[in-house]
């Protein structure tokens, strides 16, 4: 594995803005910037050469344009290019692994219908065994000029789960948090299972209790962390709702929200759990998903 951060780069808005942030992120971790972009291949059983060298020219100025542009925003910052042909799912699944963190674009569809990651963002999340973080384009003008979208303090926000400990996520966001001088909100969803639902019409105290409990083990969960991380600032909430409606809330004016997905062998291969599938699509911020397990 290289340790640098790796930008998936097609040319789009949220293109731009994935490289921007991605930029933004290496200069935190002193690691160099490496672009990638992808030409599909083949689209056709036959491609006429004129067309295949316009693409390639294309693909090249594409990340030469970019890298220039972010050397000049971030001097010193070093900055890699790479240009690859075939399946975009597979070859940017594989620079994923082979970097500390991978950054891609997220088509955004609107605040009340939510987002769609797309196709080979999605593929990348769900095989990556490095964290991938999925980035929105800003409203205005998403050229790599005026993107703003980046680190630069404010607060992490990152999902708890008490069934599944998931200290890797944990660990993600509490480096990020130290990184940025930020604070950590840690937020754990909950609801009372079927039998106390009852309970609680009898005796209104029930899901007090719980809740307190609830409370003390997501403490119990996040002591370690703040210990190695004494200079964070951290938030704890254990909230009664689904854990994905919550997190979607929590993440208004968040500046990276940090959730997980289960490494466990499934059915029909990897997936993204529900949490983790709400929060892509429906949070503003930039969301890292990180494999654990």
């Amino acid at each position: 594995m290289t340790v640098q951060v790796t930008v998936g780069l097609d040319g789009s808005r949220e293109g731009f803005a994935a490289a921007a942030w991605a930029a933004r992120e290496a200069v935190l971790r002193e690691v160099p910037l490496h672009l990638v972009h992808v030409e599909e291949w083949p689209v056709t059983p036959a491609i006429p050469y004129p067309i295949a060298a316009y693409g390639a020219e294309r693909s090249a100025g594409l990340l030469r344009d970019t890298a220039e542009q972010l050397r000049r925003d971030h001097p010193g910052l070093e900055v890699t290019t790479e240009q690859a042909r075939g399946r975009a799912g597979s070859l940017l699944s594989a620079a994923a692994d082979e970097s500390d963190l991978m950054v891609l674009g997220s088509r955004g569809l609107g605040g009340f219908v939510g987002f769609l990651a797309g196709s080979v963002s999605l593929a990348v999340v769900r095989s990556s065994h490095q964290p991938v973080v999925l980035v929105r384009a800003d409203t205005a003008d998403a050229s790599p000029v005026a993107v703003t979208t980046g680190p630069g303090g404010g607060e992490v926000l990152v999902g708890a789960d008490l069934r599944h400990p998931n200290a890797p996520v944990l660990a993600f966001a509490f480096q990020e948090a130290a990184r940025r001088g930020a604070t950590i909100r840690v937020v754990h969803g909950w609801t009372l299972p079927g039998p106390s639902v009852h309970a609680i019409v009898a005796d209104p105290g029930i899901g007090e209790t719980v809740g307190v409990q609830v409370a003390s083990a997501l403490a119990e969960l996040v002591r370690p962390l703040h210990r190695s991380y004494p200079d964070v600032q951290v938030i704890e909430e254990a909230v009664v709702g689904a854990a994905g409606v919550q997190l979607v809330e929590a993440s208004k004016g968040a500046e990276l929200v940090v959730v997980g997905r289960r490494r466990h062998p499934a059915p029909l291969g990897p997936h993204i759990g529900h949490v983790a599938h709400a929060v892509i699509h429906h949070c503003a911020a930039p969301v890292a998903v990180v494999p654990f397990g």
